[in-house]
This record gives C-alpha cells, structure tokens and sequence, in this order.
C-alpha cells in the first residue's frame, strides 16, 4: 500500500494538550479590589445601593435584567444568577470601602478546550474607571490562564460601544460580529466577539502590572500612562 498524503490544509497539532481543571471558585486579592465568590446574603444589599448611583439606570441597558424598581426584585435576579452551575460569579469589593461595587462572572467554561468567557459584567458608577475596575477584570483574566486555559472570551451587543471599547483597551482582539445571535428584552442582539489567546497573555500581563502599579497614578488617583502604553 502506498503513503497516505495529507493534502488539506489543518490546524496546529496539539499532541501535549489535556483538557483543563474547572476554575476554582475562590477569593481573588488584588491591591485595589478583592473578588469574592457571589454570596447573595453578603453582597446582594452593598450591590444594590451601587447600582442604584446609576440614577437613570442607563448601565442595565445592554444587560438581560434590570433596572429593578425595588431591592426584592434585584435581589430575586441576584439569586437565580447565583444559582447557575454553568456560571461563577465573583462580587467585586472595593478595598478602600470594603463594599461590594461590582459583579462578573465566567462562564461557558470548556475545560476540554481550554476556552472559557468573562460575562455579565456590571460596575457600579463607583467602580467605573477606576483602577480597581482594570484589576478586577486582570485578576479573572490571570485566574484563567493560570488555570491553563488558551482561550478567553468577551462578547456583547454590538451597539454597546462603551464595552466593546472596554474590551479593546483591555487588549482583547476583535474577531467579529455575530448577526442576529439572541434577542433580548424584546430586541435583536447582534454579538460583538473578543478574545485574549494564552500567547498573548504574557504581553498583556506585563501591561497590567506596570499600569497598576502606585506609581502609575497620582495623588488624586490619575493615571499618569494609559494601559495601551505599557503593551
């Protein structure tokens, strides 16, 4: 018999990849936030009274829930979100308050492939813009790929230019847009696609770093480079 020619063209082989562990769902300390596993009992009243800074409830806009007229509500939604077994949330706590101020989750996790998705993001106007906003995404981000994952997700409706902006600066590469994907809220959701693959995280970790550092902001808390800067 003769050789068999392979003559399509086919990724990369992998002959030393195995599926990955499960993230654990464990606090996170940053120097500027700490995440911790969603605990509807302990976090739910301090996100709320967050949230609710948000007076024209604006940030609900791209998200699948909200606003919520009263606390019951939220914390009905806070709840069942807590309870996917497909999801881990984390709380994220303002170090200097010591309240939480922020929620986000991964999910779609494949530990077969190494690919997993940060999701349901919602900072509080408290958090928003400030360092402690970019640790909390650098830490689910390291949390990922020590974990061995090669592959990390952002997605989100294609109009919401402030999250597709959020997900540039924070050096996700744009791979597309999804037409018609969901439908929310009565609406059509076209879906924005983002990653950050293992090869790059070194670079971006680096970036990190350096633009957390103290010696990066000044007095007032500005930031004296941008994190584009420091990639």
């Amino acid at each position: 018999m003769g050789h068999h020619t392979q003559s399509l063209p086919v990724g990369v082989v992998l002959p030393d990849w195995r599926p990955v562990p499960y993230p654990v769902h464990q606090l996170i300390v940053g120097q500027y936030c700490v995440l911790e596993p969603l605990d509807v009992d302990q976090h739910a009243r301090d996100l709320y009274q967050a949230h609710a800074e948000d007076a024209e409830a604006v940030d609900w806009t791209y998200l699948p829930y909200g606003p919520f007229d009263n606390f019951s509500d939220y914390l009905a939604c806070l709840t069942g979100l807590s309870r996917d077994e497909h999801a881990l949330f984390f709380a994220i706590i303002d170090s200097s308050r010591h309240q939480a101020v922020g929620l986000a989750c991964f999910q779609r996790i494949e530990p077969a492939t190494g690919v997993l998705e940060v999701a349901h993001v919602k900072f509080s106007p408290t958090l928003k813009k400030s360092p402690a906003a970019t640790e909390a995404m650098y830490l689910m981000m390291r949390h990922a790929f020590a974990t061995g994952y090669r592959r990390y997700e952002w997605k989100c409706d294609s109009c919401n230019q402030a999250s597709r902006q959020a997900a540039q600066r924070l050096g996700f590469v744009f791979e597309g847009i999804f037409r018609q994907a969901t439908v929310y809220k009565g609406r059509n959701r076209d879906t924005a696609w983002y990653s950050v693959l293992d090869s790059e995280w070194p670079t971006l970790e680096q970036a990190f770093k350096a633009w957390l550092a103290p010696a990066n902001f000044d007095q007032a808390g500005q930031q004296h480079q941008r994190l584009a800067d420091f990639r």
